[in-house]
């Protein structure tokens, strides 16, 4: 993650203003990051992208420095507040990638929108959440609520990333435990993003995405677990899926390198 906070352009849509990155020359490529995150927690991503595509980094409603308002949020609302960007900025169609929550609302702008995907990888996310998933959400939010900053990360950090690393990177990640956030997200923010994770169910409607679709997984995610990703990429016709073998929910932080030579190719295709 960089020091300082990449540079945002903002845009109108939805009834609320979003904050994006914008990266690199090329076909237009959208980059939806998950709960609680922000556009620059794709530099590890945006470095390789980039040198292919013109890269659109948005902080979700909630988060960044795009508009916080009052929750709950839906999936629908965010793909909503995406297809108004793509709109506003006449990008036509675009690739996108989703990550977590941001592959959740990936499913719903191909599905709502589908003049504006042309294809789309979707990463460590779900098509409807299970029993198991919700708590998961539930006590996240509490937690966050209870818990100070490093504590929660903490906390964050044992769910997101698999045990291999989490035991090679010890260092590096107490660090990150203990930095100061840049730009703290509100709390009825990330209640209200967790509201859309909770709600998220298109399951039944996946068979209408005509977008190729790459689905990725981490085989030891315990946070979005990889029946999860099982039951998405089942659900969608031609869809692809690449399991990260002793990976966690982070997998592609994991294995960047494989992760990103990997959606490169798809995105390219």
């Amino acid at each position: 993650m960089p020091e300082a906070p990449l540079a945002r352009e903002r845009v109108a849509t939805n009834g609320i203003e979003l904050a994006y990155v914008e990266q690199g020359e090329g076909e237009p490529l959208l980059l939806i990051m998950g709960l609680g995150a922000e556009a620059d927690a794709w530099q590890p991503h945006l470095e390789a992208y980039r040198r292919r595509f013109r890269c659109f980094a948005v902080d979700n409603r909630g988060a960044g420095e795009s508009s916080a308002p009052a929750g709950p949020y839906s999936t629908a609302q965010l793909a909503d507040d995406h297809a108004g960007l793509v709109r506003a900025l006449s990008l036509g169609r675009v690739r996108v990638v989703g990550i977590s929550m941001g592959g959740a609302i990936a499913q719903e702008l191909a599905l709502r929108h589908p003049d504006l995907v042309e294809r789309l990888v979707v990463v460590a996310s779900w098509a409807r959440c299970d029993a198991y998933t919700a708590e998961v959400f539930r006590s996240l939010a509490a937690a966050r609520a209870a818990l100070e900053p490093a504590d929660f990360t903490r906390l964050l950090h044992l769910w997101i990333w698999s045990p291999g690393y989490v035991a090679g990177h010890a260092e590096e990640l107490h660090a990150e435990q203990e930095a100061q956030p840049v730009r703290p997200m509100a709390q009825h923010a990330f209640e209200a993003q967790c509201a859309a994770c909770i709600g998220h169910d298109v399951l039944d409607r996946l068979d209408e995405i005509r977008a190729p679709m790459l689905v990725t997984a981490g085989a030891d995610d315990i946070f979005t677990p990889l029946r999860l990703a099982e039951e998405l990429h089942g659900a969608v016709r031609g869809a692809e899926l690449k399991v990260f073998r002793g990976a966690g929910h982070a997998h592609h932080w994991e294995h960047p390198d494989e992760f990103n030579t990997l959606t490169l190719r798809w995105l390219g295709s």
